[in-house]
């Protein structure tokens, strides 16, 4: 009896190590994943911008970057619950993306430049619409709801075509510069979209669980 017992510890053990490293490795593909996503994120902001972009700490670390790396292991980590059933609340992590929206933050003490150069729109409206892509990307749901959501992402497409050429002449859709903007911005946002479905996805079958 001791021995088996001794025994049964030491399997527990090792799940526990294999659980935790498994974790470990989700939070760390996600935290790049995310670095990675929001480091282009900010090359195609430089690319509307063009001339009056700036690069400063705290604005591109601290405002892009680091919600870049949070919400790549947030989403990381909603992986991995999945893969393990579940908890409760887990769900919740499809909001990860708000974290953007903390570029808002110093815009609270002037508001008036909250949403200067469309920089406050453009931290609300990505993340919002990456939300709802992922909803309904998801299968999970009525299809009602996500199929009003997959048509709101998927505005983002004529949106972008009808407002590019006002925001900049040169990234007017039919010229070279101008599709290969959009089609930065179509991308980035398919890849968010395709994350942000994670949290909303079922649980893996041989769990048994939802």
């Amino acid at each position: 009896m001791a021995t088996r017992h001794v025994e049964d510890l030491s399997a527990t053990h090792e799940v526990a190590q294999g659980t935790s490293a498994r974790l470990s490795t989700f939070l760390l593909v996600g935290a790049v994943c995310g670095l990675a996503w929001a480091t282009g994120l900010r090359g195609f902001m430089a690319q509307i911008a063009g001339s009056e972009s700036g690069v400063d700490w705290l604005g591109t670390f601290g405002w892009i970057l680091l919600p870049g790396v949070l919400v790549g292991a947030l989403f990381g980590w909603a992986e991995h619950l999945r893969r393990a059933g579940g908890r409760r609340g887990w769900r919740w992590l499809a909001l990860a993306p708000l974290l953007f929206s903390s570029v808002l933050v110093p815009g609270l003490w002037d508001i008036s430049s909250m949403f200067q150069g469309g920089v406050g729109g453009g931290a609300i409206g990505v993340p919002v619409l990456g939300m709802l892509g992922g909803y309904a990307l998801s299968g999970r749901g009525p299809v009602l709801g996500r199929l009003i959501s997959g048509l709101l992402a998927l505005s983002s497409i004529p949106v972008w075509a009808l407002v590019a050429s006002s925001i900049n002449p040169g990234l007017a859709l039919d010229t070279p510069r101008g599709a290969w903007v959009a089609l930065y911005y179509y991308s980035f946002l398919a890849v968010l979209v395709i994350a942000c479905a994670i949290p909303h996805r079922a649980v893996e079958p041989a769990v048994g669980r939802r």
